[in-house]
């Protein structure tokens, strides 16, 4: 089950419950009923009706199932000369009456399948006329509650009072979602949910990628914004109903909820807390932030401001970066002051010591942190590379040139270091920052942030890096694919494959690091020991620290084995094996080679020879960074020739897979994907490409007038 929103917390307390359904849930394009649907509908209402949830349906339909089932008989009974003739549309009433019962008669049956009683009950807005009804009404529903049965309501057109009651508006209630709210209020429900055809109400016409789902509705926020498209293909009603009804029920004290009847489990999903669709409360307006900025103003403010650093020089970039190393220095007393209020507070509450291990600003880290920045600003300016030049015509030039992503969407645990070293590296690329950090670093990101926002120049802007605290939820950035262009996580293997399956957003980053070192029977086994202590012990809660130890076979009994054995539990590290270690050692086993301990732990098991090592590499790996220790330059051209990892080191440290250690002055991240970026991920990996063409007026004519000469030319 997903976490409940806040804003939906008074779920907890709804016990009754009445649920409308669309036209267009009930029936098909074509017209005929949606058997599927009501099928998943129903289920729904048994599963809430064994959890002691009193539910109350209201259901349209009617109609439409009437109409499709007199077209069909008129069909039949005509003959061709009759089909040549203009048709007249259909009685409303006469639909109502005729599929009024067959309507009804498919949710019995599919009640009686689960095992669920319900019942119909039909009514004419000129009933809410008499009190007496309404006194009556209220008593018969109790009843039928009480009994676990399921009420379900249509409105009776075949003898509304209204002329045409598919189009008449006027009365106590005039279609079924206002009947919905009506009811609601009459049968004082703890919710109402509208079920429609779309995922809830939108800022604008739900086709359109610019049109966004609002999850909760505030009047004074919203109803200028919104603009409706046309009414239901199938029924009367259709979004604008549906706000109508929402209004009146939740006004009332009855909150409403607009989603999709297509969605699975949607009824089950909004009464668990879920934040889908549109929420109408009548105290939503006082759960809206006032100074809160949302997330997607921000990434449209980062943009602008990103344009703007685009348009300054190569040293007004380079100043900037400069500024922003100075000034962490400037504030490293209180950076650290408020890190350490974090890390505190973090082993308070528990949290694991590898999550408080990257928590950790160390001695040393502002001043390593700067010097990055410096080395950074220092490096040739990335943006406007003229990359190829093409002569593609006589005075027709082309240019393939770099240019900046956009914004870019970086979502973080722990790590306080990664917001400065992203946020230089967007600086230097030009591109616009959202940042979303974890609470447990609130303290350290918020002042990491403020210090980095002063030192950006007013002709840029201090909201180029946006800092994420409000209540937006990770869901609901993830969504802005209109206005983010990159997604960089950077924390546990959960939140990398959890962000990963839920935006169409690009993303960039590695789910785990699990990172194998190989030592070969022809090793230096002192130079084996050094990297293997190295890779393990300098920081074992990075991504890049070795997690399983692979040894020739013929190593099984050597001193230098047992010297690093003995090395590596003199130090604090815990060792298990893999099935043929395991018995050779006597240590325990490793529960599963694909795993990523972030701790003083490591996995060691014996294999016959690289190829083996690469195989179990090939197959256990996350494809982060492997190492082999030999001093076989064959076996070592193979393996670094074969090992399909992003990075592949020969006698050298895995530690050393870092984008400052490789010299690109910091990285946003680690990608093991194959597209866009791969291995330490610095400012290269933040930089597309655009074409500038330089002509002298030609034009393409089907190609008649143009004698392509596709030439390369020389860098300018």
């Amino acid at each position: 089950m997903a976490t409940a929103d806040q804003t939906r917390s008074f779920m907890k307390d709804v016990k009754r419950v009445i649920i409308k359904v669309g036209t267009a849930v009930v029936t098909r394009h074509d017209g005929r009923l949606a058997l599927g649907r009501l099928g998943a509908l129903c289920e729904q209402v048994k599963e809430l009706n064994t959890l002691g949830y009193e539910v109350i349906m209201v259901t349209s339909g009617a109609v439409g199932v009437g109409r499709q089932r007199l077209k069909y008989r008129k069909l039949v009974n005509s003959s061709f000369a009759d089909l040549q003739k203009p048709q007249m549309e259909l009685d409303g009433k006469a639909c109502a009456a005729v599929g009024q019962s067959g309507l009804m008669a498919l949710y019995d049956m599919l009640f009686t399948q689960l095992d669920v009683s319900s019942s119909q009950l039909l009514v004419t807005d000129s009933d809410f006329d008499n009190p007496n009804f309404r006194e009556r009404l209220r008593e018969t529903v109790e009843s039928l509650l009480d009994l676990k049965v399921v009420p379900v309501f249509n409105e009776n057109d075949a003898i509304s009072t209204r002329k045409a009651p598919y189009e008449d508006s006027s009365g106590i209630f005039w279609d079924n979602d206002s009947l919905a709210g009506l009811l609601a209020i009459e049968l004082k429900a703890d919710l109402l949910v509208l079920l429609s055809d779309v995922d809830g109400l939108y800022s604008g016409p739900p086709s359109e990628p610019q049109s966004k789902i609002i999850h909760t509705y505030i009047k004074e926020k919203h109803h200028n914004e919104i603009t409706f498209g046309d009414k239901s293909r199938v029924g009367r009603g259709g979004m604008t109903a549906k706000v109508k009804a929402a209004f009146v029920a939740s006004n009332s004290g009855t909150p409403v909820v607009i989603t999709s009847g297509f969605a699975s489990q949607s009824i089950v999903r909004v009464l668990q807390g879920e934040k889908i669709g549109t929420l109408f409360h009548k105290d939503a307006s006082l759960w809206e932030p006032s100074k809160d900025v949302s997330a997607r103003e921000m990434a449209v403010a980062a943009r602008e401001c990103s344009r703007r650093l685009q348009n300054l020089s190569s040293d007004e970039r380079k100043k900037i970066l400069l500024d922003v190393a100075d000034a962490l220095e400037a504030n490293e007393d209180l950076i650290r002051a408020e890190n350490e209020a974090d890390v505190l507070a973090a082993q308070d509450a528990g949290y694991e010591k590898s999550l408080v291990a990257r928590l950790t600003l160390k001695p040393g880290k502002i001043a390593s942190l700067a010097k990055s920045i410096r080395t950074l600003a220092n490096m040739e300016d990335p943006i406007n590379q003229i990359l190829k030049r093409t002569e593609v015509a006589e005075n027709l030039v082309l240019e393939k040139t770099s240019c900046p992503l956009g914004v870019l969407l970086i979502v973080f645990e722990s790590r306080p270091d990664a917001l400065v070293q992203i946020a230089s590296l967007a600086i230097r690329s030009g591109n616009g920052l959202l940042l979303k950090g974890g609470k447990e670093a609130m303290r350290s990101n918020t002042i990491l942030h403020k210090v980095i926002s002063d030192a950006l120049p007013d002709n840029v802007g201090k909201r180029l890096i946006g800092l994420v605290t409000s209540r937006d939820e990770i869901a609901d950035l993830l969504k802005l694919d209109d206005v983010i262009d990159l997604v960089i996580p950077r924390g546990s293997n959960k939140l990398v494959s959890q962000i990963k399956a839920s935006t169409k957003i690009p993303v960039l980053g590695h789910a785990d690091g699990v990172c194998h070192v190989y030592i070969d029977k022809s090793a230096d086994m002192d130079i084996a020991k050094r990297i293997v202590m190295d890779a393990k012990i300098d920081y074992p809660a990075a991504c890049n620290a070795m997690e399983t130890l692979l040894v020739h076979k013929d190593l099984t009994k050597s001193p230098g084995l047992d010297d690093i054995l003995i090395s590596l539990k003199s130090e604090g590290v815990s060792i298990y094996g893999g099935p043929v270690a395991h018995e050779v050692l006597s240590i325990p086993k490793a529960d599963s080679f694909h795993h990523e301990y972030s701790s003083m732990a490591c996995t060691i098991e014996f294999v016959d020879d690289v190829q083996s090592a690469i195989g179990h590499i090939h197959r256990y790996g996350s494809a982060h960074t492997d190492c082999i220790v030999t001093t076989d330059s064959k076996v070592a051209e193979t393996f670094l020739r074969q090992v399909d990892s992003a990075a592949v080191f020969h006698n050298a440290s895995t530690r050393f897979s870092d984008g400052a250690r490789f010299g690109l002055g910091a990285e946003v991240g680690i990608s093991t994907g194959r597209i866009h970026a791969r291995g330490p991920v610095g400012v290269e990996g933040l930089l597309t490409t655009r074409w500038i063409m330089r002509g002298s007026g030609q034009v393409v004519n089907g190609d008649k007038d143009v004698a392509y000469t596709h030439k390369n030319l020389p860098l300018q």
